[in-house]
């Protein structure tokens, strides 16, 4: 039997947005059995995570990644170099776009701790939004907000308008994430992500909000511990296809092609992202095998931890550490720069010590690096 969808006139307002759950079947055979194989990827990238034993050396670094692509998707493009740098120091001081993709990390990690207190909701949500764009933005009021085809200019999609219709329906979306408990969380996480989109609640910054939302939901639901998903790295080399099954969902209640997408994107960058751990582990271990071997009288593990964690590492960074004073952190830096360990670099007056070969591994997509001496 098919179900009618109302009809889009994309240049008026769209407050007959259906609310949730969806009147078709989302919990199909094809969907189901993506779903499986989703959820097994994310258990094995949480399992993954756990081989690292300082989590910050993830926490401080996979998430910059997700945070660029994310930006990415919204045609707000910075550097790797420029984001790792700025990152370790004053990201006032980075241009707007740096500064911009850098808000995104924060509010990721502003959500993450939110949601160890209380469920996601949409003040969570406000409270994302407001970091990222960085002003005391609220529900929008005034209509006037347009969807456009960015090659086209032509307006694609006009989402709902009215606050207290924004609000009515953004109260749906909360209830549906929390106590649809029959459907799949990930199922679940695909659909919330299209309402929340399609209801665009806020002036700016809904596709970066909406993509916070997506990896502390799977937090939240106990599929993830940490937030190092770096989900936007399929959504962006897939962005044609991400705007035209989102808008399908609106225009033909095409829900199992949308949610294939994203249970698609959850398995792909799990995947990814477990490989890309692992080579980290291997790196590291290569680093201390290296350091303790050249170096037995500088060698720490903590040490060697500080240069992960911080791969753009100031002196101050080892002092904090507690492993010495601004002499000896100096005295270690400059060794490990001398052993090829890292690279020095002046940057005003700070003296960088950069930890070049984890960024190299970072910023790509492949995993080789070679060995210390090769």
């Amino acid at each position: 039997m098919s179900l009618a969808v109302p009809t889009l006139d994309p240049a008026k307002a769209y407050n007959l947005l259906p609310p949730l759950p969806p009147a078709r079947e989302t919990e199909t055979k094809p969907v189901l059995k993506r779903c499986v194989a989703a959820g097994r990827a994310l258990a094995t990238l949480r399992q993954a995570a756990k081989l690292i034993p300082n989590q910050d050396v993830l926490i401080n670094t996979i998430p910059l990644r997700e945070a660029k692509d994310s930006s990415a998707i919204e045609n707000i493009v910075t550097t790797n170099d420029k984001l790792f740098r700025f990152a370790s120091m004053d990201p006032e001081k980075a241009d707007d776009a740096t500064k911009e993709t850098l808000r995104y990390r924060s509010a990721l990690f502003e959500g993450y701790q939110h949601i160890q207190r209380r469920p996601l909701t949409t003040n969570v949500a406000l409270s994302i939004c407001r970091t990222i764009k960085n002003v005391e933005l609220d529900v929008r009021r005034t209509p006037g907000t347009v969807l456009r085809n960015q090659g086209t200019g032509q307006v694609v999609y006009t989402p709902p308008e009215g606050e207290a219709v924004l609000r009515e329906k953004l109260t749906n979306w909360e209830r549906y994430l929390h106590e649809a408990v029959e459907v799949d969380p990930l199922i679940r996480m695909a659909v919330g992500h299209y309402q929340f989109e399609a209801i665009h609640p806020f002036p700016d910054g809904n596709g970066r909000t909406g993509r916070v939302i997506n990896i502390l939901f799977l937090i939240e639901q106990g599929l993830l511990d940490l937030p190092i998903l770096y989900l936007s790295r399929y959504i962006n080399y897939n962005r044609g296809e991400y705007y035209r099954l989102l808008l399908e969902v609106t225009t033909k209640a095409a829900w199992e092609a949308w949610i294939l997408f994203m249970l698609r994107a959850v398995e792909e960058t799990s995947s990814w992202t477990v490989e890309k751990i692992l080579a980290i582990k291997s790196m590291m271990e290569e680093t201390v095998r290296h350091v303790s071997t050249a170096m037995p009288k500088l060698y720490s593990r903590e040490l060697i931890e500080i240069i992960f964690t911080q791969p753009y590492c100031r002196i101050g960074n080892i002092v904090d550490s507690g492993i010495g004073n601004r002499n000896t952190a100096a005295k270690y830096l400059k060794e490990l720069a001398a052993g090829r360990v890292v690279d020095a670099r002046k940057e005003g007056r700070d003296q960088l010590y950069i930890n070049t070969r984890f960024l190299d591994l970072l910023t790509r997509d492949t995993n080789e690096f070679k060995a210390f001496g090769s």
